[in-house]
This record gives structure tokens, C-alpha cells and sequence, in this order.
């Protein structure tokens, strides 16, 4: 014996009329529950998403670095922090990286630490990067991703700015150019504060 569920549209009960009219509420009733159905579902994924880290105490990291020797975050309390997160692959890393490394030999001298953190599970290429890039700031190897995955990085490059207590206060997704000229007004800010 077979049992026949039905799922019903709360906005599917007919009334009488042409057999036209019937199917021009009909679809109405459908685009009406289909609606319904996004709503719940942008709900769901709305709550879903992670609360910001900006405003919160940076998660402590040690990191290798690639010209020897651990980094620890902590270690940084009381100056201003960059940190980069890029890979060999990432194209609008390769633009953004001499960008930032303009921006630390500039405000090196006055209380900015800037790390650039390597998603490649390559080192040698990631080092070779570095180094055609001409990086002169740590270049630190995440190759397991933990401190990527702490910092929930998605698109690369992310750029974090970290104050001098150590809290997240400006995080940038991805680079266009022009976008260097937003986080250095911020990374201003900070080194005034």
C-alpha cells in the first residue's frame, strides 16, 4: 500500500473562476511560495555568516619564517601590524605586494610591523616570488592554512591591520587598484593613535 504526501504553498488554496483565471492564480500562488522559499532560505544564510573579526583581539599565530627562525604576533603588542595574506597563484597579489612594500618602507621607522603570510603549500615557489618581488618584510608560511582559516581569509590577497593593543581594526578583501590608498589612511590612524 503506497501512501502520496502532499506539500502545499501556504498561498495555494483556489477559489472558483475560469479555468484561465484559475491557471493565471495558480501561477501567481507558485512565483508567490517560490518567493517565499528565497526568503526563508537568504534568511538562514544571513544567520548563518560569521560575526566580523574588526573590533576583535587578533588571534595570536607562529608562523615559520622563509628566512628562517618562528614569528609570533604577540611578540608585536604595542606597534601597528600588516598582515598579507597571499599565494603564488593570485594574480592580484602579485600586483598589490610591491604596493605594500612601498607602504612599509615608508612607515617602518615609526611603528609599523608587516607581515606577509604565503598560502603555498610550494615553499620554493613562494620563495621565489618573494624574492622576484623583491619583498624586504617577514614572508611567513602558512602552507596547513590554520592562520588563514583563524583570519577567514576566502579571496586573496587580504590585507588585516592590527592596532597596537592587538585588536583587528581594518580588513580588505581581494585588490583593485586604489585600494592600497583606503588601508593607508587607516594604517595613518592607527600609527597616530
Amino acid at each position: 500500500m503506497s501512501q502520496s504526501v502532499t506539500v502545499s504553498c501556504p498561498f495555494s488554496r483556489s477559489k472558483g473562476g475560469t479555468r484561465r483565471h484559475a491557471d493565471v492564480r495558480m501561477g501567481w500562488r507558485l512565483r508567490t511560495c517560490g518567493v517565499w522559499l528565497l526568503c526563508l532560505l537568504a534568511g538562514s544564510l544571513v544567520q548563518a555568516s560569521p560575526p566580523s573579526l574588526i573590533g576583535q583581539q587578533s588571534t595570536d599565530f607562529a608562523l615559520r619564517s622563509m628566512g628562517g627562525g618562528n614569528m609570533r604576533l604577540s611578540e608585536h603588542i604595542g606597534e601597528v601590524v600588516i598582515l598579507h595574506f597571499w599565494a603564488t597563484w593570485c594574480g592580484s597579489c602579485r600586483q598589490e605586494i610591491p604596493l605594500l612594500g612601498e607602504i612599509h618602507d615608508k612607515y617602518a621607522r615609526v611603528g609599523l610591523v608587516t607581515f606577509g603570510i604565503s598560502l603555498d603549500e610550494d615553499h620554493e615557489a613562494a620563495a621565489a616570488m618573494a624574492r622576484t618581488l623583491r619583498i624586504a618584510y617577514p614572508v611567513l608560511i602558512d602552507g596547513r592554512k590554520d592562520v588563514s582559516k583563524d583570519y577567514r581569509v576566502g579571496t586573496l590577497p587580504v590585507t588585516v591591520l592590527i592596532d597596537r593593543a592587538g585588536i583587528v581594526r581594518y580588513i580588505s578583501e581581494g585588490y583593485r587598484p586604489g585600494d592600497e590608498v583606503r588601508y593607508t589612511r587607516k594604517l595613518r590612524e592607527l600609527l597616530n593613535e
